[in-house]
C-alpha cells in the first residue's frame, strides 16, 4: 500500500505504517458511510413524515425484530473487525525482533539524547541504518516525555525511574520529524529533533565521524558548533539576551552570585561542574532546570565548549583581565 497517498496522515516511513494507515482509513471510511446514511435517513424521514394537517396522536408502534437484529449485528461485526485488526498491529509493534539494534533514548528538559551500542552519542538527532529493526530503550531524567515520530506511526512515553520500549524499521533513507507528545514544561514545543535514516555504509561513516568530531577545527569553532548541536542555545544566549539560563556573553572570568548566598568566579572548573552537575551551584535568579550532560559529552567536546564560552568574554588588551560586563 502506498501510504504517501494518505489523506489525513503524513507519508509513512516504517514497516508498520501501512498496517496502521489501513486500519485508520477503514475507521474513517466506515464513519463517513454511517454519517452519510444517518443524515440521509434524517432528511428522508423529516420530509416523508412532516406535519401535513391538524395534530393527531401517533398510532401504537410495535418492535421490529429483524431491524433490531440488524442494528445489533452490523456494529458488532465492525467492532470485532477493528479489535482483531488493531490487536494484530499492537502485537506487531510490541514484539521487538531479536536482531534489532538497541539505542538508549533519554528525554530531558528539553532535548532528546541517544546512546548507541558502538559508544557514539547524539542529541536531537537519531541516526539509524535503513532496512534494520531499531529497538529504543526509553527513559527520562526528569518528567514524563513522549517519543513521537508521526511518519513511523510510533509514540511511546519516556518515564522517570523506569524503562519503556518501542521499535521500528525504516525501509528507506530519509529524514523524519521527532516530537515530544507530552507537555513537559515551558520549552516543550522546542523539544524537537530528527530521525535520519541512512544506508548502512553512511551509518558506519557517521559512527566514525562522530568519534573523530572536531578534527581540523579550532576549539572555538568546534565549541560554537557544539553550542547549537548540544542545544545549549535553547537556554543560554551568546549575545547577552536573558533566557532560562545565564547568557554566555561576558560570563567567563566574572564572579556571579549563587542561589542561597555566596559568589563564584566563572572559570574552567566552574563551567565543567555546571555542565556535568548543573545543580551543584545555581546562579541566583535562575531555576535549577538544566539537565546533566554526564555521559553525553566527551572530554574534547567539553574543552571546546569551554573555549567557546571563554571566547565570548573578550579580555582587556592592557592587562589580559576580563572586560567589564555590560
Amino acid at each position: 500500500m502506498d501510504t504517501t497517498r494518505t489523506l489525513f496522515l503524513p507519508p509513512g516511513g516504517s514497516t508498520v505504517a501501512p498496517e496502521v494507515d489501513a486500519l485508520f482509513n477503514f475507521l474513517v471510511y466506515v464513519a463517513i458511510a454511517f454519517f452519510v446514511l444517518i443524515m440521509t435517513m434524517v432528511i428522508v424521514f423529516a420530509v416523508r413524515y412532516r406535519r401535513r394537517g391538524p395534530q393527531v396522536l401517533t398510532p401504537g408502534i410495535s418492535h421490529n425484530t429483524a431491524l433490531e437484529m440488524t442494528w445489533i449485528t452490523i456494529p458488532l461485526i465492525l467492532v470485532g473487525i477493528v479489535f482483531v485488526w488493531g490487536f494484530r498491529g499492537y502485537l506487531k509493534q510490541s514484539v521487538v525482533p531479536k536482531d534489532a539494534l538497541e539505542v538508549r533514548v533519554t528525554g530531558q528538559k528539553w532535548f532528546w539524547s541517544f546512546a548507541y551500542p558502538e559508544g557514539a552519542t547524539s542529541i536531537n538527532e537519531l541516526v539509524v541504518p535503513a532496512g534494520k529493526p531499531i529497538k529504543l530503550l526509553l527513559s527520562s531524567q526528569d518528567v514524563i516525555h513522549s517519543f513521537y515520530v508521526p511518519d513511523f506511526r510510533i509514540k511511546r512515553d519516556a518515564l522517570p525511574n523506569r524503562y519503556t520500549i518501542t521499535w521500528f524499521e525504516a525501509p528507506r533513507p530519509g529524514n523524519h520529524h521527532l516530537f515530544c507528545a507530552e507537555y513537559c514544561g515551558t520549552k516543550h514545543s522546542a523539544m524537537i529533533g530528527t530521525v535520519r535514516v541512512v544506508s548502512d555504509r553512511e551509518y558506519q561513516q557517521w559512527l566514525e565521524s562522530t568519534s573523530a568530531s572536531g578534527t581540523g577545527m579550532s576549539a572555538v569553532d568546534f565549541g560554537a558548533k557544539l553550542y547549537v548541536s548540544k542545544t545549549c542555545n535553547s537556554c543560554h544566549s551568546n549575545d547577552g539576551r536573558a533566557m532560562n539560563g545565564p547568557t554566555f556573553r561576558n560570563l567567563y572570568g566574572h564572579d556571579v552570585e549563587m542561589t542561597g548566598g555566596g559568589r563564584v568566579i566563572v572559570d574552567e572548573n566552574y563551567l565543567r561542574e555546571s555542565i556535568l552537575d548543573p545543580r551543584a551551584k545555581v546562579v541566583a535568579g535562575y531555576q535549577p532546570i538544566m539537565p546533566t550532560f554526564q555521559g553525553l559529552i566527551k572530554t574534547h567536546e567539553m574543552d571546546a565548549l569551554i573555549a567557546y564560552i571563554k571566547s565570548l568574554s573578550p579580555t582587556k588588551e592592557d592587562d589580559g583581565q576580563p572586560a567589564p560586563r555590560p
